[in-house]
C-alpha cells in the first residue's frame, strides 16, 4: 500500500461532475496527482475557476491550466458561434451532436501523455462514458484502447518499458457507470458537486443553464441517484 502512495498520475479535470469523480477516484487509489485542465477556446470557461477550485480542495498535488486554440478550428456548439441546443437530449441515433469538439479527447490525451512522461507517470485518467452522455466518438473503449496502444508504442516510456506494468495506462473508471451511479460513487468520496459544473452554456455569473443536454443528463442523474441536486441554476426565462 505505501509502495502504491508514491505513484503518479495526471488526471484531466474539466471542472465538471465526472472529472471530479475521477480526480476523487484517483486520489483514493493512492496516486500522487497532476491535474490538468485547458483553456481551449470554449464558450464555458467558468469550468477552469472550478477546476482550479477542485483541484485545490480535493487534494491534487499540481494543477496545470494548458492554453490551446480549438476556437480557431471550429466546428463545434462549444468553440463556435452556434446555439447549444436546449431543452431536448440530442438524438443518439448516429449522428455526432453539434456539441461535440473534434477531435478534443485525442488532442487533451496528448498533452496529458506529454506531462505524463516528464512526471515519470504512467496512469492517465479521464472520466469519459459512454451510457449516459451524447454519442461523443472519442468517449468509447475502443477509442482508448486504440490511444493507448499508440502511447505506448510513441513513447520512450512505453519502449523502454521492460515489463507491462510499467506501460502507460490511461483509466476509465466511469465508462460503463451511469449519471446516477457516478454521483453515488463521487458522494461516497466525498466529492462536494456543487463546486462543479457541466453545463453547455452557463450565464455570464456562472449560473449553469439547466436545459442543455449536460444539465438535463446531470438533473436526471441527481434524481435516480435519489440525491439532491446542488447545482446552481439560471432562472428559467420562460
Amino acid at each position: 500500500m505505501e509502495e502504491n502512495k508514491t505513484k503518479k498520475a495526471v488526471v484531466l479535470l474539466s471542472g465538471g461532475l465526472d472529472s471530479a469523480t475521477v480526480l476523487a477516484r484517483a486520489i483514493h487509489n493512492g496516486y500522487e496527482v497532476c491535474a490538468i485542465s485547458f483553456h481551449y477556446g470554449q464558450r464555458h470557461a467558468v469550468e477552469l475557476e472550478r477546476a482550479k477550485e477542485l483541484a485545490k480542495t480535493m487534494g491534487a498535488v499540481e494543477h496545470r491550466i494548458i492554453d490551446i486554440d480549438l476556437a480557431s478550428i471550429g466546428g463545434s456548439a462549444l468553440t463556435s458561434d452556434i446555439a447549444v441546443p436546449k431543452n431536448a437530449l440530442e438524438d443518439n441515433s448516429g449522428e455526432i451532436p453539434i456539441t461535440y469538439v473534434p477531435a478534443r479527447n485525442t488532442i487533451f490525451l496528448s498533452y496529458a501523455l506529454a506531462v505524463a512522461e516528464v512526471l515519470g507517470s504512467n496512469a492517465i485518467f479521464i472520466g469519459v462514458n459512454v451510457l449516459d452522455y451524447s454519442g461523443y466518438p472519442d468517449c468509447r473503449p475502443e477509442y482508448i484502447e486504440a490511444f493507448e496502444h499508440m502511447a505506448n508504442l510513441a513513447t520512450r516510456a512505453g519502449v523502454e518499458a521492460t515489463n507491462k506494468s510499467e506501460r502507460l495506462k490511461i483509466h476509465t473508471p466511469l465508462i460503463h457507470l451511469t449519471k446516477a451511479e457516478i454521483i453515488i460513487e463521487g458522494t461516497k468520496l466525498g466529492v462536494d458537486y456543487s463546486k462543479t459544473i457541466s453545463c453547455y452554456d452557463p450565464s455570464d455569473d456562472g449560473l449553469a443553464c439547466g436545459s442543455c443536454d449536460s444539465c438535463l443528463l446531470r438533473k436526471k442523474g441527481f434524481e435516480d441517484a435519489g440525491l439532491p441536486d446542488p447545482t446552481q441554476y439560471a432562472p428559467s426565462k420562460q
